[in-house]
């Protein structure tokens, strides 16, 4: 296992050594448990969350798969494979994952926004838009208007504007999806500077119950944007 650490001329957060430590911690209790029981379910499913946290791609991608492999009725609902399948890299198989989980459960638009995102790097964004994911049915928010976004109809500060006005982002949770996925937009369009800015928003907002995982996944990109930044890349 190769874990990717930051350099040292970047000035992180207060929080983010105790997270890092307390997440090797977990590794070390999932390796632990798996020495005893290498076929417990909740110890893949737990050390693969922790791989993905800490930017080890393939590991997290090898325990999902084999929960799967051990009991294949995972494989539809397994959307976190394919969070692990597109930050490796491999967004044919990213695509592939969320299409299953929207065919398993197709009430979530978040399903929709990350398929667009894996595709969009393998056929670009024209095609993307064509073929989105379709809902119907009010989820949440703020998802029905990130999702009209990513459809091209709707510019992002009209997004955040629309949201405010609302008073929707009193809500910590809706204003941490805005954040994000208002950010992960606004990089899919070049906008480097403004996809950092908002990304470190959404990551400011420590996560609650609902929010944590994709808390995580948040978190590490935005790391790779500062990575990015403090190395000269935009």
């Amino acid at each position: 296992m190769s874990l990717r650490t930051a350099s040292a001329a970047i000035e992180w957060p207060a929080w983010r050594e105790p997270l890092i430590e307390k997440l090797v911690g977990q590794l070390k209790e999932a390796n632990e448990g798996l020495k005893k029981n290498p076929s417990s379910q909740g110890y893949l499913s737990n050390r693969g969350d922790v791989y993905l946290f800490l930017d080890a791609y393939p590991e997290a991608i090898a325990d999902f798969e084999k929960m799967i492999k051990l009991q294949p009725d995972l494989d539809a609902q397994h959307w976190r494979l394919g969070l692990a399948y597109y930050f490796a890299g491999q967004y044919d198989k990213a695509e592939r994952q969320f299409q299953k989980y929207y065919a398993y459960y197709g009430l979530d638009r978040e399903t929709g926004i990350w398929k667009f995102l894996a595709q969009e790097k393998i056929d670009g964004i024209d095609k993307a838009r064509a073929e989105m994911l379709t809902y119907k049915e009010f989820d949440r928010e703020p998802f029905p208007e990130l999702y009209d976004m990513y459809a091209g109809k709707r510019a992002p500060d009209d997004v955040l504007a629309e949201l405010d006005k609302k008073e929707l982002t009193k809500d910590e949770q809706v204003k941490f999806f805005a954040n994000y996925y208002v950010g992960l937009y606004e990089d899919l369009l070049g906008h480097k500077q403004r996809a950092l800015e908002l990304l470190r928003k959404a990551v400011d907002i420590m996560p609650q119950r609902e929010t944590v995982y994709m808390w995580n996944i948040a978190r590490i990109q935005w790391e790779q944007l500062v990575r990015d930044h403090t190395e000269g890349r935009f």
